[in-house]
This record gives structure tokens, C-alpha cells and sequence, in this order.
């Protein structure tokens, strides 16, 4: 049984500050591509939510969408949702990451 999935504030800003990079550097294959790239992935976790590597802290777990960008949830299995943390840049510091 697939869990529900709840996008965030912080989640759906920080996709859409990588869409707009994307718009800004690259065609609109590329934005096509991650876009579905990304809903994959997402349909992917609410199947399967423990698929992907855990962070260290109780039930984050991160989804390595591109070399580039990654996505960190968190799983409540007690009330069968999946809620998306936040999309993040792999080139930024990793010092700078709350998850």
C-alpha cells in the first residue's frame, strides 16, 4: 500500500528555486526531464518510503535525484504519510544541512 505524500512550504520553494535555475541554464527537455525524474522518485518513496539511504536522524531518509540535487523526506508510518523536507543542492556545503 502506497503512503500519502505532503509537500511542505520549504519542499515546494526549494523545487521551485531549482526549476527556475534550471530555466535559467538549461532547455526545456532538461526541466521536462527532471521534473518526471522527480515525480518517479516520489511515487517511488510513497511505495516503498524506506528505499532510500537514512540520514541519521529518526525517519529522514535522502533520495539522490540528480549527481546534483537531492531529496530529503520523512516517514510516519503510524499515520501512513510521507512529507518532503526539502530539495537540496549537492554542491553547497554540507555543513549547512539541517537533515
Amino acid at each position: 500500500m502506497a503512503l500519502n505524500v505532503r509537500w511542505t512550504p520549504e519542499s515546494e520553494d526549494t523545487f521551485s528555486d531549482i526549476i527556475n535555475y534550471l530555466e535559467q541554464e538549461w532547455t526545456e527537455k532538461e526541466i521536462r526531464k527532471f521534473a518526471q525524474k522527480t515525480q518517479k522518485i516520489i511515487l517511488q518513496i510513497a511505495k516503498n518510503p524506506k528505499m532510500y539511504k537514512a540520514t541519521g536522524k529518526e525517519e529522514i531518509r535522502r533520495a539522490v535525484i540528480t549527481k546534483q540535487t537531492s531529496l530529503f523526506y520523512h516517514i510516519n508510518e503510524v499515520s501512513n504519510l510521507i512529507t518532503l523536507l526539502a530539495f537540496w543542492d549537492n554542491r553547497k556545503n554540507p555543513n549547512d544541512l539541517i537533515y
